[in-house]
């Protein structure tokens, strides 16, 4: 058959001008058009303040979510030029507003250093909203500019006096493009907090306008990452009393880290690059990782703690390390998969160069906090000496794998990972009773016998030997720790089932804790999840009807009457048999899943510290202010 050529010529190029390519392709510029996107758009116009508060012209943000549902975000910077540009025959504002790549931040005058990871803030923001307006007080008068889905209205027009300085962006998403135009005022807050955490003494606030949401706060942290870190530990004893902190100018621009060690057995390490949360790590990671090490080896032969021979790891100094990293550089390259890991070589060497100068003379000036730091990393060295032969059970990867599988495992017959799952189930009459109802090909059982080990309160040899913990972990076949290889994973969803009462809540919480220190990409990437069982089943006659929630429950019963109605309350899974438990909660037609995400690593560190660490009056206080959420509670 003769193969057909279509007609293909220079009337086929299509080139699109303006902001057309944004409108085309959104996700090229913000990553997605979901919730994720239309946060990001309030993340590049705050970006644009923050680069004027790096600069040293802006000390206050203010974020508003409005009534209608637009958000502004204004600051107290030196505003966005208003003069014409001549070669555009436009005024500075609208060619920032309708021209990609347009800004202060591509040549050698505007910003030495700027925040956002494409710089490409305010043009995008007006190409995917329905409306925006601009308001920029200079020169002391104000002036404004509509646009709609980023065509201007009208030029740049004076619209009265103005004693101070400063720029006010307002605007609202397009619905063609968004699937949702719903703005979250926590996912916001996150970021604005973070971001008044790495910009010491500047003031951000935000304000939710809504009738039905109406809350404020305002973040200010003089000390910066000083109080992140201070954050972050506590609840925790710490072995040095005070944060270190690191404060040193280099070639392309600055490196602050700040660091406290407590008496945990878990790393914490947040890093940043102008901003942007490095969550992949990178070349400023690596050179403090190098530095640390190599430092407090140094200072044990110094005090004869260590043997000429005898070396410490990585891992053994970080343990109980909580640290911020926060540089910030004139060209920053990002790489990785998510583009969120710091690629410039000359970061590696500059951060190891300031942290072995900075920490090295702290330890030699703080003698009882050098000595306590190094008796803790050689305990930690033991301690792993200790665990070394449990950690070989799990690397293991031979011809025999298939037999080291935990007996009490029912595995799937499909051996497609992408297919699997595996549920969690509490206590071996629920794992019984899943077993019977689950679907063999593609779903696996592994019964959990009582609470595993609380592993925020214990080394890693004493998890690896408990027998719940070398379960779990054999059966997923990823690893744990820096070991923990997601492609490695037997099973694409990791599935918590659990009772729906106090203990069958305190174990999802221990699960859930173990997978966040030593399982962290799982949860990361989307693969662990709670399963939803029923708390009611409604019986009239033969209809049986099964309810997920105190609410639906009580909408049923007062739409249709309460007359001659059977309310079983369920109390565990126990007491279902396994037809009911694959048609409520088992059967991927029509069970409801919670999946478990980590948006906010932060705040998971946090209320992770503070559920299962080591102090109970940190407890009792969110108990407290927590307890009016819990709406029924069963002991």
């Amino acid at each position: 058959m003769a193969k057909k050529i279509a007609k293909y010529d220079e009337a086929d190029i299509q080139v699109l001008e303006g902001l057309d390519p944004v409108r085309k392709r959104p996700g090229m510029y913000i990553g997605s058009t979901d919730e994720k996107g239309l946060h990001h758009l309030v993340t590049e116009i705050v970006d644009n303040s923050i680069d004027e508060a790096l600069a040293g012209y802006c000390t206050e943000i203010k974020v508003f979510i409005e009534r209608d549902g637009s958000v502004s975000v204004s600051d107290n910077g030196r505003g966005i030029p208003t003069g014409i540009i001549p070669k555009e025959g436009k005024s500075a504002v609208e060619v920032v507003l309708t021209k990609l790549h347009a800004g202060g931040k591509f040549g050698n005058g505007g910003y030495k250093i700027s925040g956002g990871l494409h710089g490409v803030g305010l043009s995008v923001v007006n190409a995917l909203s329905e409306w925006l307006d601009v308001e920029v007080r200079q020169n002391g008068k104000l002036y404004k500019q509509t646009y709609n889905r980023g065509v201007p209205q009208r030029d740049l027009q004076e619209a009265g006096e103005a004693s101070e300085t400063g720029t006010k962006v307002t605007f609202f998403p397009d619905s063609d493009i968004f699937e949702t135009l719903e703005f979250n005022y926590d996912t916001m807050k996150k970021r604005l907090r973070e971001l008044a955490f790495l910009n010491k003494g500047l003031t951000i606030s935000i304000e939710d306008k809504r009738e039905d949401k109406a809350r404020a706060e305002t973040f200010y942290f003089e000390g910066g990452i000083i109080c992140f870190v201070e954050q972050l530990n506590k609840g925790r004893e710490c072995v040095f009393k005070d944060v270190v902190y690191i404060d040193a100018e280099h070639n392309e621009g600055e490196i602050e880290i700040a660091l406290q060690y407590n008496d945990s057995y878990a790393e914490n390490i947040f890093t940043y690059a102008n901003n942007i949360n490095t969550e992949e790590g990178g070349s400023h990671l690596d050179g403090f990782k190098n530095a640390l090490t190599k430092v407090v080896n140094d200072y044990g032969r110094k005090l004869n703690l260590l043997k000429e021979d005898e070396k410490l790891t990585g891992e053994d100094v970080r343990e109980g390390l909580t640290a911020v990293i926060n540089v910030k550089l004139t060209d920053p390259q990002f790489e990785g998969q998510t583009k969120t890991k710091l690629g410039n070589s000359e970061m590696r060497t500059a951060v190891t160069k300031v942290v072995t100068e900075y920490f090295g003379t702290y330890l030699e000036e703080h003698p009882k906090e050098a000595k306590d730091l190094v008796s803790k990393s050689v305990l930690a060295q033991r301690a792993r000496d200790a665990a070394r032969n449990a950690r070989d059970l799990t690397r293991r990867k031979s011809v025999l794998e298939s037999t080291t599988l935990p007996g009490k495992l029912s595995d799937c017959s499909d051996h497609d990972p992408a297919h699997c799952e595996i549920y969690m189930v509490e206590g071996d009459s629920a794992g019984g009773t899943a077993k019977q109802g689950r679907d063999r090909r593609f779903q696996a059982i592994l019964p959990l016998r009582g609470k595993i080990l609380n592993v925020e309160k214990a080394r890693l040899h004493r998890i690896l030997e408990n027998e719940e913990i070398k379960s779990m972990i054999t059966a997923f076949g990823c690893g744990i720790h820096q070991d923990c290889d997601e492609t490695k994973l037997r099973y694409n969803k990791i599935i918590c089932m659990t009772d729906a009462d106090v203990d069958g809540s305190h174990i999802r919480i221990l699960l859930l804790t173990f997978f966040f220190r030593f399982m962290r990409p799982l949860l990361e990437h989307g693969h662990i999840y709670a399963a939803q069982p029923p708390l009611y089943k409604v019986a009239r006659g033969k209809s049986e009807k099964y309810f997920y929630d105190d609410e639906s429950l009580e909408e049923h019963l007062t739409a249709n009457g309460r007359k001659g109605v059977d309310i079983q309350r369920y109390k565990g899974l126990g007491e279902m048999n396994a037809d009911q438990l694959w048609e409520t909660t088992m059967n991927p037609a029509c069970r409801t899943l919670l999946q478990i995400t980590m948006d906010d690593a932060y705040e998971a560190d946090k209320i992770f510290s503070i559920l299962m660490g080591e102090q109970p009056e940190l407890r009792r206080e969110f108990i407290e202010q927590n307890a009016t959420l819990v709406k029924e509670l069963d002991v």
